[in-house]
């Protein structure tokens, strides 16, 4: 028999939003935010920065507990052009520091 080391000796720590999501006693809920400007969900209407943090405050009220936020198009039906680490950071960069700003993951108050 080979000896294994255990799952707790070989996982990483989890980041404290990752713990509070886990202990939920409900399902967290994800808020998709594209900046793209050919997202095949909501047509690239939230690229400019300030239409993307209302989107994303928009998606935190209506309650969202994480957000994932696009880059990069990743149409489901072929098309999608492939795009730089450069071009998502530039996409990224005006509004990822506010967004981080807006605190959630909210612990669970249930």
């Amino acid at each position: 028999m080979i000896a294994t080391p255990s799952a707790s000796a070989t996982a990483p720590a989890l980041h404290p939003a990752l713990g509070t999501l886990l202990s939920r006693s409900t399902p967290a809920v994800m808020g998709v935010l594209n900046v793209t400007p050919d997202s095949f969900s909501d047509g690239g209407q939230f690229l400019a920065p300030d239409r993307a943090l209302a989107q994303a405050r928009r998606l935190i009220a209506e309650g969202a507990d994480i957000l994932d936020v696009g880059a990069e198009s990743t149409r489901p039906y072929g098309g999608a052009e492939a795009v730089s680490a450069e071009q998502e950071l530039a996409r990224l960069r005006p509004i990822l520091a506010e967004i981080v700003a807006l605190g959630i993951p909210y612990p669970s108050t249930a």
